[in-house]
């Protein structure tokens, strides 16, 4: 049973993921924690997860022309700095409070996703 939720979440994570640009994480975070992996460890599994989610959806995207990297292009250094900032900073942070901003985060995004 455990084995089918693992692969539903993914599945749904990817889903997420292609579908709507982001989002997989939010399915995989709380996926990962109730499975029983500490919250740090969560996120940066998660993170390690998403990636391969994301270079496949971008290919496809470019590869069907609905972007051209050169709009993407501008964003990706300031991207990069804040990941790089991200995970540097992930393990120093205190788990209520990264609970915290990960709830805040899924609530902002639920709120501009039906406004």
């Amino acid at each position: 049973m455990k084995k089918f939720l693992h692969a539903a979440g993914g599945f749904c994570a990817g889903i997420a993921n292609g579908l709507l640009g982001a989002g997989g994480g939010m399915i995989v975070v709380p996926m990962l924690i109730k499975s029983g992996l500490p919250i740090v460890k969560s996120h940066a599994t998660s993170v390690a997860v998403i990636l391969p989610i994301c270079v496949l959806s971008a290919s496809l995207y470019v590869r069907r022309g609905s972007v051209t990297l050169g709009q993407a292009l501008p964003y990706l250094p300031f991207m990069l700095i804040g990941s790089a900032i991200g995970a540097w900073a992930l393990p120093k942070l205190n788990r209520t409070l990264l609970r915290r901003i990960f709830g805040g985060l899924m609530l902002w995004a639920a709120w501009r996703m039906l406004f």
